[in-house]
């Protein structure tokens, strides 16, 4: 019988059947609306054999320019088995181009590279691409191994630090929604020192508003005073990392290694079965990151279904728009972070107490014809 796709309405109903499939928390309903809320439309489709639901997909939708019409994208999915995998994109590959006039229909499927959900993938007339969203070449920790077994597969270092960092005076805990800003506050400061740009915090905010539970952010305190932080998203079958941040004093206190260590037993606690620290690349945080077990996991990546015969045009121009856009991003950072405090610290000031004045006296001069502002008349 051929798939029936339906679309869904009911956030329980749809994380339901997500966390039921084995799910990625980025097909969550919340991690959806949050798109939705900041540039995208979202759709929910269920996949339908015989009255059973055997896959879902959150997709995003994004108007791209003229001559291009729209970028279909499931991030981490479709969630289905890899024996529907090949029957189930070629519904979506069709519906996508029906339903949304969509230029591309791009996804990156939560499964290892070499698994059998990848043949079915080029079956079903996918083409690799290395126009990525979310990096391939990761870590995943298997949560069904023993906290001792864990423990044994972290270099020596780390299990160093994360004994050293528990015995500083800190406190770590999950965070309440009034501490958010704070964790804010630490991302800003990270972002200025390492040079990355990010979000305004009403992106953020609304992740952990829209996530609710699915996304726990926890940290560490030197008293009252926030020095790090860890912000995860997570279904019942798998977490993943979102964003963290430091300070210089969390630096230097090693608060991230056993920040980091409560956040994966607390996530075992829940019966998340996976860990993943969302992307590895050659940089000092992948560094960090890789010395929490001896191997490394490889996602199969990003996969292209054309939909128009413009497809081969945007493949081409898509990583450069990507690269100008982060640029931009960047940029944003940089002004906010450097340009906005220096404006407000030093020139503003500057003007006030000198330039106004100066203006205020010349302005009072060419009026009165001497060096002084007229006297008021009442």
């Amino acid at each position: 019988m051929n798939l029936v796709i339906a679309p869904c309405w009911n956030a329980p109903e749809w994380d339901a059947a997500v966390n039921r499939l084995n799910g990625h928390p980025q097909q969550l309903w919340g991690w959806g609306q949050t798109k939705a809320d900041h540039g995208w439309r979202t759709d929910r489709l269920l996949l339908n054999r015989d009255g059973e639901t055997i896959a879902c997909a959150q997709i995003l939708i994004r108007r791209l320019p003229l001559p291009f019409r729209a970028l279909v994208y499931i991030p981490r999915g479709p969630v289905c088995n890899a024996g529907d995998a090949q029957e189930v994109l070629e519904a979506l590959g069709n519906y996508a181009r029906d339903a949304y006039a969509g230029t591309v229909l791009s996804i990156e499927p939560d499964w290892d590279a070499d698994s059998d959900f990848s043949g079915a993938v080029r079956s079903a007339g996918f083409r690799a691409t290395e126009n990525t969203i979310l990096i391939p070449r990761t870590l995943i920790l298997d949560l069904s191994c023993t906290e001792d077994e864990l423990l044994a597969g972290m270099s020596k270092k780390h299990r160093q630090y994360i004994r050293k960092s528990a015995r500083e005076e800190l406190e770590f805990r999950e965070v309440t929604r009034e501490e958010i800003p704070d964790c804010l506050t630490v991302y800003r400061e990270t972002a200025e020192r390492a040079g990355f740009g990010i979000h305004e915090d009403g992106y953020y905010l609304d992740i952990h508003q829209n996530l609710g539970a699915a996304s726990p952010v926890y940290a560490a305190f030197q008293g009252r005073t926030m020095v790090a932080f860890l912000w995860l998203s997570a279904s019942d079958h798998t977490a993943f990392e979102l964003y963290g941040g430091m300070t210089e004093e969390g630096e230097r206190l090693r608060a991230n290694y056993a920040l980091k260590w409560l956040a994966i037993r607390e996530m075992k606690e829940r019966g998340v079965e996976r860990y993943d620290f969302n992307g590895l690349l050659n940089d000092g945080v992948s560094k960090f990151k890789m010395g929490w077990a001896k191997h490394e996991n490889l996602l199969m990546g990003t996969w292209d279904k054309p939909l128009s015969p413009l497809y081969p045009v945007y493949a081409t121009a898509m990583p450069l728009a990507r690269r100008g856009i982060s640029a931009a991003r960047g940029a944003v950072g940089t002004l906010r972070t450097k340009a906005m405090p220096a404006l407000r610290n030093k020139a503003l000031p500057a003007l006030r107490d000198k330039a106004l004045p100066a203006l205020k006296s010349k302005v009072a001069s060419l009026r009165g014809g001497r060096g002084q502002a007229p006297t008021r008349q009442d």
